[in-house]
């Protein structure tokens, strides 16, 4: 894929999906970096489910502050395998992976919260690894505790060319709105925030309550611990071509550049719904947001990991008969799916398009699921 001449931007954007949390479990050698995540979840494998099998062309990986990963992204580079792009991530195959980093934060009189900083390139990264590294007990592993304020952190990171996003923002699990404070501006610079990442247990609807959010864009994404959950949430954005640059313009609204969709995890099926549905009831200051806060469309997603009936042999063959998940979940015609999977489940992935499953909501680190029919 050629790097697209920004002069003739404007006449050539196309729409993709991004995902732009996602985990590493271990280093191509072994390393831990984030303890709970699958050992299968390494640099490579994660842009290889992206490319081949997902349909992601814009893949965030946040843990691409660790040494070790680093070391796996210079010999994928050495290798030819990858290649740096102009506007910044690299470039596997059919997918761009953006550089990123998520950090834990804990201020008086609130609990822990984790921010996503997000940079352009692996030198960028690299020297953001050097500045953390005396502030962290331990720089190799994932979301670890930095031992700075959320602004001191937001200042070094707007700095060196970064995008700030509040990850899962109102999870009671680590996020800054659902147990740290009760405003966005008690804890953050709000000029220097990029976007708010709505966490798998909201959507929307929900968060547009708040009128503090109505400046900032919302994300959707899958925050993976495992390469079968890359994509579950996902952003469609409207963009010349997938790198760090066009990623930044979007989020700016910038000569067309956009998000054109979320594509959320149905809230139902979050592990945390019903505490995030209480939270955002305490901090909601409206009913419903006005007419004058257009947002792009909000799609429920039912990832191919619930539906009753596929397994791993039938997902392997949806992949070889009809595309990849993105296609199968959104795009592919219904004979299609038939021919592939049967009525019956074709069936439940055609409801799950329309917003006509019905489900037993998720709770307490529980996820939810569909309800039998």
């Amino acid at each position: 894929m050629s790097i697209v001449d920004k002069t003739n931007a404007n006449d050539s954007l196309q729409p993709l999906f991004a995902d732009l949390h996602v985990h590493i479990g271990r280093s191509g050698d072994g390393h831990p970096i984030k303890i709970s995540g699958s050992r299968d979840l390494t640099f490579r494998s994660i842009a290889e489910e992206a490319s081949d099998r997902k349909g992601i062309s814009l893949i965030g990986i946040i843990d691409a502050h660790s040494p070790p990963v680093q070391e796996d992204i210079l010999r994928c580079l050495d290798t030819g395998e990858m290649e740096e792009v102009a506007g910044g991530g690299i470039r596997y195959r059919d997918t761009v992976i953006v550089l990123g980093a998520e950090m834990e934060i804990r201020e008086e009189g609130g609990g822990p919260f984790h921010l996503l900083g997000y940079l352009p390139n692996l030198a960028a990264m690299q020297e953001w690894t050097e500045w953390m590294r005396p502030r962290m007990k331990n720089v190799t592993l994932s979301s670890q505790r930095i031992r700075v304020t959320a602004r001191e952190l937001q200042e070094e990171l707007l700095a060196r060319g970064g995008l700030l996003v509040p990850a899962h923002v109102f999870t009671p699990h680590r996020g800054l709105l659902g147990c740290s404070a009760d405003r966005l501006a008690d804890r953050l610079d709000p000029e220097g925030i990029a976007a708010i990442e709505l966490g798998l247990s909201s959507n929307t609807d929900m968060a547009s309550r708040i009128s503090e959010t109505d400046r900032y864009p919302f994300l959707t994404n899958s925050d993976a611990h495992s390469t079968g959950m890359i994509g579950r949430e996902c952003n469609e954005i409207a963009v010349a071509e997938p790198s760090f640059e066009e990623l930044s313009r979007a989020l700016r609204n910038e000569d067309g550049r956009r998000i054109v969709a979320n594509y959320g995890l149905h809230p139902q099926l979050g592990k945390y719904h019903t505490n995030v549905a209480d939270r955002i009831d305490r901090l909601a200051d409206r009913g419903t947001a006005p007419e004058s806060t257009a947002r792009p469309l909000y799609r429920e997603q039912v990832p191919l990991n619930f539906f009753p009936g596929i397994g791993p042999v039938l997902k392997e063959k949806l992949h070889d008969e009809v595309g990849t998940e993105m296609d199968i979940l959104h795009r592919v015609p219904r004979h299609a799916l038939e021919a592939a999977a049967g009525e019956k489940i074709a069936e439940l992935i055609w409801r799950a398009r329309e917003g006509k499953l019905a489900f037993i909501p998720g709770s307490g680190g529980k996820y939810g699921r569909l309800a039998q029919s």
